[in-house]
């Protein structure tokens, strides 16, 4: 790493110092008079990407905000952290490893490995034959992406793909429920083939194909699985977190069922974000803005959760997607030098899919005693669509000002929100989405001088689960 990659706290930083102060004056800002005062704030403040606009107009944000918090990145050594993001440095500290999950979709600068991997699966998905059922056993990040590729994507497919990742042996039995054996493909996907959830799930299907049907593995650790009876085995490197894999084998289930056309359409797109995110200014950065605003929401305005609402059915599972990708990553209070923080990390994220969610919980968002910042997704599916979520984030941003109201028909507004508008969903745009987001992350930890790719705060409560098995044996 270059010395300009700092790890010292952020709020040693002199950036850090201003935009506190600066933050001051915004706690009781009011958007309505922010776009009274300035009618072209709904351009300025919005950036593009390939495929994407970021409108940002509804933050409760300044010139002089953004200025203050590409000053912090810039103090943060953002430039040289990014560099060695792609270089395929070891930017995973306490691991010692890279996190070069960009290299997955670096097309034809991909490394070797990664090449070959992809025609395996090239290979293996197109001589699937008289499968009909695949059937993918993974938890966390091997099964929320592949899951959420299938759903977004893959309809028509001639392939049914059901996923299992709890340990419940009702969710294997749906996913099994009314396949035949000799039509099915069982794809079981750990990088250390040790994990439990999806051991247990593996083990009973085994037993359920009866020799008459097909298993496959995804991992690191290929003698453990062809010990296991796995007729394939697809790698896993330890330079890809798991939450950071759906471009990888991962997501072999998916590229069977979509179609190698489709899968690789997905990995041009999120190669569009990383050389976006490479080359744009700050000022211009989609994935860099909606880090620091939401740095700016979390750090200087107080926000302790952040909603992520796609008004689009097939990003439905985007919010559980996010939630792994972001909380996981970045829900740390250990820097970089094993300090604890005293500033906020992660907010909780959560959210739901459009329309439906107003039905759930935009009471809250709109009239409860927090507030929440959101991001709303769209993507031209109709027009009722969209118009549903451009209301409710000028609801958010100003609210009622009809004085003869009761108080409980009253909205108080200056609510923010982001409106991310994809030109259209497909696997080319849902690449670049999700790769935006993970770029937002990484900028995220290197802000708050974590180590955005550990996720050492799961393990306590799985060695507490063996030993209580082991007991009860």
């Amino acid at each position: 790493m270059k010395d300009g990659a700092s790890t010292v706290a952020p709020t040693e930083c002199p950036a850090w110092a201003k935009l506190a102060a600066h933050a001051e004056g915004w706690h009781e800002a009011r958007l309505a008079e922010l776009f009274a005062g300035d009618p072209r704030r709904g351009a300025q403040f919005a950036a593009r990407a390939p495929g994407l606009q970021l409108d940002f107009s509804r933050q409760r944000i300044g010139a002089l905000g953004l200025r203050l918090l590409e000053r912090l990145a810039a103090e943060r050594g953002f430039a040289d952290w990014r560099r060695a993001l792609y270089a395929g440095e070891a930017v995973n500290s306490t691991e010692s490893r890279p996190a070069h999950h960009t290299a997955l979709r670096a097309r034809d600068a991909a490394p070797a490995e990664v090449k070959q991997a992809l025609a395996r699966m090239r290979e293996l998905a197109q001589g699937l034959g008289d499968i009909r059922r695949i059937v993918h056993l993974g938890t966390g990040g091997s099964d929320l992406g592949p899951r959420l590729l299938v759903d977004a994507l893959g309809q028509g497919s001639r392939l049914e793909v059901r996923f299992a990742a709890n340990i419940d042996p009702l969710d294997l039995a749906r996913a099994l429920h009314g396949a035949d054996p000799a039509s099915t493909l069982v794809v079981a996907v750990s990088k250390t083939f040790t994990t439990q959830e999806t051991l247990a799930n593996a083990r009973a299907a085994k037993a359920w194909l009866g020799g008459r049907g097909r298993l496959y593995a995804v991992t690191a650790n290929e003698a453990v699985a062809r010990a296991f009876g796995a007729a394939e085995v697809l790698p896993m490197w330890d330079w890809v977190g798991g939450r950071f894999s759906v471009w990888s084998a991962v997501s072999f289930s998916a590229l069977a069922a979509l179609g190698a056309a489709t899968f690789d359409e997905l990995l041009a797109g999120a190669n569009d974000m990383d050389r976006h995110f490479y080359d744009a200014p700050l000022e211009q950065n989609v994935p860099a803005l909606m880090a620091l605003i939401g740095v700016w929401n979390v750090n200087f305005l107080g926000a302790t959760s952040h909603c992520v609402v796609p008004y689009v059915h097939a990003l439905r599972l985007l919010p559980s997607y996010l939630q792994q990708l972001e909380m996981e990553s970045n829900g740390k209070r250990v820097d970089r030098e094993g300090r604890a923080v005293d500033y906020a990390t992660a907010p909780v994220l959560w959210g739901g899919e459009g329309t439906v969610s107003q039905h759930s919980f935009h009471q809250l968002l709109h009239q409860g005693t927090q507030t929440v910042p959101v991001d709303f997704i769209v993507a031209g599916v109709s027009a009722e669509l969209d118009a549903h979520a451009e209301a409710q984030s000028r609801a958010l941003a100003f609210g009622t000002a009809d004085r003869v109201l009761p108080a409980h028909r009253t909205y108080p507004g200056n609510r923010p929100s982001s409106t991310l508008r994809l030109e259209k969903l497909d696997a080319r745009h849902l690449g670049r989405l999700l790769a935006a987001y993970e770029h937002k992350v990484f900028t995220q930890g290197i802000i708050w001088n974590i180590n955005s790719f550990d996720q050492w705060g799961v393990e306590l409560g799985k060695r507490l689960a063996d030993d209580i098995l082991k007991k009860g044996s």
